[in-house]
């Protein structure tokens, strides 16, 4: 199947009960783990590159083909879109002229015409070219490259709207947030989500911050209609953890590790490469995608 745009498996999973990951890579390793963990679980996935995460790749460009060429490289058969996540207005047009085949224009920081008018502008360009658009309403908790939002819930509103702009998923604030979940989290406002999916029968939703959300709440979620649920901090948190544990190790046993060339960063770097796959794996089993390529 390899690269494809997002529309078609998302709504499958929102038609099915089942929600897709989108998963954040940071470099090539993280992109190889992330894909082993989809093929190892016949599961779709979005490989998602934030605007920060693609500067630091090298570019768009480079992010896009570096996940394409493992695609092709890795042999693998699940059907992978390569996203977009928060992306500002131009970002989007950039993905778009760079090959993603999935793009999140998130335009939550503008005034809600704003964010209608360039909505409808991505959507016209990237529909011309096969490729899925997600946008947002409300915003989304915590700071995510220089975007940063309140965690309001999102106006039922607003997401009429932004669905009418014809998007084929849409971001909606119902108190989650990006990076790890404070101690005084109150949990997700699933009420509010029963209000969404009643206004947006069979509409795929997208969850934020997904790293850190109880699996119950999850799969509530999922069961109201969420069918693409994002996870980074999550990957990021399993392999500085791993990455530690092996420095610790490092440092208790020096010569030996020297003797055997552990400095080597394909050596150093491998648990926590393998820590990644391992929490990608745990992911598409809780978000029930598992078989579903």
């Amino acid at each position: 199947m390899a690269i494809v745009s997002a529309e078609k498996f998302i709504q499958a999973a929102r038609e099915n009960g089942y929600a897709v990951g989108g998963f954040n890579t940071n470099n090539l390793e993280w992109t190889q783990a992330i894909l082993r963990a989809a093929e190892a679980k016949k599961a779709p996935v979005l490989i998602q590159t934030s605007m920060g995460a693609a500067k630091y790749m090298g570019g768009y460009q480079v992010a896009r083909n570096l996940i394409a060429n493992l695609v092709d490289s890795m042999g693998i058969t699940v059907p992978v879109a390569i996203h977009l996540d928060h992306g500002h207005y131009e970002d989007a047009l950039a993905c778009i002229d760079a090959g993603y085949t999935s793009i999140m224009f998130d335009g939550s920081h503008l005034s809600i015409e704003e964010n209608l008018e360039k909505a409808k502008e991505v959507v016209a360009l990237a529909h011309a070219k096969g490729i899925s658009v997600e946008a947002e309403v409300g915003t989304i908790g915590g700071e995510e490259d220089g975007i940063v939002g309140k965690g309001e819930l999102a106006p039922i509103e607003d997401a009429v709207a932004m669905v009418e702009t014809g998007i084929d998923f849409l971001a909606a604030g119902i108190g989650n947030i990006h990076g790890p979940y404070p101690a005084n989290w109150e949990g997700l406002d699933l009420d509010h989500l029963k209000k969404l999916t009643d206004a947006l029968p069979g509409f795929p939703i997208v969850l934020h911050g997904g790293s850190g959300i109880p699996d119950d709440q999850i799969k509530e979620a999922i069961r109201l209609g969420v069918a693409k649920v994002n996870v980074n901090t999550e990957g990021q948190i399993a392999f500085a953890n791993a990455t530690r544990e092996f420095a610790r190790a490092y440092d208790a046993n020096e010569a030996e590790y020297d003797a055997k060339k552990l400095f080597d960063p394909r050596k150093f770097l491998a648990p926590g490469v393998k820590a990644v796959q391992v929490a990608v794996e745990e992911r598409i089993d809780v978000f029930g995608s598992a078989n579903k390529a």
